[in-house]
């Protein structure tokens, strides 16, 4: 008897951008790995920001949220924290808190329009005409 096969994953089984079960298998170890590092050492912003963005990729936004809260409590200025945790919000239904969340981003130094533009993350936010006002605004200022 031979060993029995994986049945075939189809896409619609994996989050948004993951192409297969291995991708799957290795970002959900890179979970577990942030996850025990920050056990170990649970002031780590890298760990935190890696494992926010790991969860995220899983497709585990809500998870990925409360990381982002936590990061954006600890660094308050960042303007890449706020962007990130602004995709977060975007992606949990969360637009108001998003759109203040952005600005927030660029008044701290946020200037990637073009990355704004394009970020599968804020595809729920793009429809909004406050999407374009702010896409607009960041670019005059930029430019």
């Amino acid at each position: 008897m031979e060993g029995t096969a994986e049945p075939e994953e189809s896409s619609e089984d994996l989050p948004t951008g993951l192409e297969s079960r291995a991708e799957r298998r290795g970002l959900e170890f890179l979970a577990d790995f942030y996850g025990r590092e920050l056990t170990r050492k649970p002031g780590s912003l890298a760990a935190l920001t890696d494992l926010g963005h790991v969860l995220t990729r899983l497709g585990r936004y809500e998870e990925g949220l409360e990381i982002d809260r936590e990061l954006a409590h600890r660094a308050p200025e960042d303007s890449n924290v706020l962007y990130n945790l602004a995709c977060s919000l975007a992606l949990t239904g969360h637009a108001d808190e998003a759109f203040r969340t952005l600005e927030r981003a660029i008044l701290h130094g946020y200037a990637d329009a073009d990355h704004l533009a394009e970020d599968g993350d804020l595809a729920s936010l793009r429809e909004d005409p406050r999407f374009a006002a702010l896409l607009r605004a960041l670019r005059e200022t930029a430019g």
